[in-house]
C-alpha cells in the first residue's frame, strides 16, 4: 500500500513535547464536577497532558447514553482555562466541528464508526478546510487498511498537516482475551506505507478491561508509537460508559511511570554492529524458510492435481485437524506459542487449498474452458 501525506512533525504540534504524547479523560463528559475533578488530578500528575471526553456518543442501539451534548463543549472550556490542559474530543458531523471550532477545543479525532464512512469523513475534511487544528483518525471497527488509509488523506487534503492515526484494535469473531483484536501487523503495514505518521494507542479500547491496559500500552511504546489515549474517569464504576475499562488517574499514574521508553534509533557503533550480524542470520533463515514454503506449495499443486484425477474433494476436515493438531504439539516442544502455530498453520492451509483449487478447476476454468464439438452443442441446446 502507498501512503502520501503532508504532515507537520509532531514535536512541532505542541510545546514541550515528550513520548509517550498522553491524551487521557472520561470516555464521556458528564458532569461539571467528575470534568473538572478528573481535569485536577490528570493534570497534577501530567500537566503537558492533553484532556480527552467524549461530547456526543454514537451508540449501537437507542435509547441510551449519547453523550451531554453541547453543555459539555463549555466543561472542556473550564478544564482548559483552570488546569491549563489542552482539550480534545470526538466529532462525527460538520456541524461537530463547528461546534468544537468555536468552543476552542484544541484536538480532534474522528472514531471508528465514522472512520467506514467516506461521506461522514468528506463532511468532517470540508469542515476542517482553512483551520490548523490537529486531527487524530482511529482505525475503522474491521480491519480494512484501505479505508484507515483513505480517511486520513481526506483529512490531509483539506490542509491538515497536524494529523495522527489512532490505534484502537478491530471487532473480529475471535478478539482472543480482547475487547478489540490488536492486529499488530496492520499498524505496521500503515506506519510502514508513510513512516512520518504518527501513530497512537488507544489501550482502553483494545484491551476493555484495566488489567490489560499497562501491558498494551508498553507493546505499544516497543512498537514505536508516539503516544497512549487511555480513558481515564475520578470514578471509574460509575461512569455513564465504558465503565469496566476506565481507570482513575491515580492508576494512569502508575501505567505512565512503569513505562519503559525505549529508542528506535541506535547510535553505540558496537550495538549496531551486533545487530546487523543477528539481522544478517536472520536474513537466511528467512530466505530458507521461503524456499522451503515455495517447495511444499509445489507439492500441494500435486496434490491437487492428483485429487482432479481421482474425483477427491480438495477440502478433507479428517486430515486438516490432525494437521493442526500435529502442528501445535511439535511447536509446543519447539517452544514456539499455540497461536502463533494455529495462525502460521491457516496461512499456509489457505495457500494450499487455493492452488489445489486452482489445478483442480483448471480444465473448466473461463481462461481454459473444456473443448466441445458443435454436435455436442446442439444436442445439449436441444434439451
Amino acid at each position: 500500500m502507498k501512503l502520501e501525506l503532508d504532515i507537520t512533525p509532531l514535536n512541532q504540534w505542541f510545546l514541550n513535547f515528550s513520548k509517550p504524547m498522553l491524551i487521557a479523560g472520561p470516555c464521556s463528559a458528564e458532569t461539571e464536577v467528575q470534568m473538572l475533578t478528573t481535569a485536577r488530578q490528570i493534570a497534577a500528575f501530567y500537566p503537558g497532558s492533553i484532556f480527552r471526553a467524549g461530547i456526543w456518543k454514537p451508540r449501537t442501539r437507542p435509547n441510551t447514553f449519547e453523550g451531554i451534548g453541547d453543555i459539555g463543549l463549555k466543561w472542556m472550556q473550564q478544564v482548559k482555562s483552570e488546569t491549563g490542559l489542552l482539550t480534545a474530543t470526538e466529532v462525527a458531523t460538520a456541524e461537530h466541528v463547528e461546534k468544537c471550532l468555536k468552543h476552542g477545543i484544541d484536538v480532534l479525532w474522528v472514531g471508528a464508526r465514522t472512520t467506514v464512512n467516506p461521506f461522514s469523513v468528506q463532511e468532517i475534511a470540508d469542515a476542517l478546510k482553512g483551520t490548523d487544528i490537529p486531527v487524530f483518525v482511529k482505525n475503522p471497527i474491521f480491519p480494512d487498511l484501505q479505508l484507515w488509509a483513505g480517511a486520513l488523506e481526506r483529512i490531509n487534503n483539506a490542509g491538515i498537516k497536524k494529523i495522527a492515526a489512532v490505534h484502537r484494535g478491530f471487532h473480529s469473531y475471535d478478539n482472543g482475551p480482547f475487547r478489540n483484536s490488536p492486529k499488530w501487523e496492520l499498524v505496521i503495514e500503515l506506519k510502514t506505507a508513510c513512516n512520518e505518521l504518527p501513530v497512537i494507542c488507544d489501550p482502553s479500547h483494545i484491551g476493555g478491561t484495566p488489567e490489560l491496559i499497562p501491558y498494551l500500552a508498553q507493546k505499544a511504546m516497543d512498537m514505536d508509537m508516539c503516544g497512549l489515549m487511555i480513558e481515564t474517569h475520578v470514578q471509574p464504576k460509575s461512569a455513564w460508559s465504558d465503565a469496566k475499562q476506565q481507570v482513575t488517574p491515580y492508576e494512569l499514574k502508575e501505567i505512565i511511570s512503569d513505562l519503559n521508553i525505549r529508542s528506535a534509533s541506535v547510535a553505540d557503533i558496537e550495538l549496531q554492529t551486533k545487530l546487523e550480524e543477528l539481522r544478517a542470520i536472520i536474513d537466511k533463515l528467512d530466505n530458507e524458510l521461503l524456499e522451503l514454503l515455495a517447495k511444499r506449495m509445489a507439492v500441494s499443486a500435486q496434490i491437487g492435481a492428483y485429487k482432479r484425477d481421482n474425483s477427491i474433494t480438495v477440502l478433507q476436515v479428517a486430515h486438516w485437524k490432525k494437521l493442526i493438531e500435529n502442528g501445535i504439539l511439535r511447536g509446543n516442544l519447539l517452544g514456539l506459542p499455540k497461536d502463533f502455530i494455529k495462525g502460521l498453520y491457516h496461512l499456509i492451509h489457505d495457500e494450499s487449498i487455493r492452488r489445489q483449487t486452482e489445478v483442480m478447476n483448471k480444465s473448466t476454468s473461463p481462461l481454459n474452458p473444456p473443448k466441445i464439438n458443435s454436435g455436442q452443442a446442439l444436442s445439449s441446446g436441444e434439451g
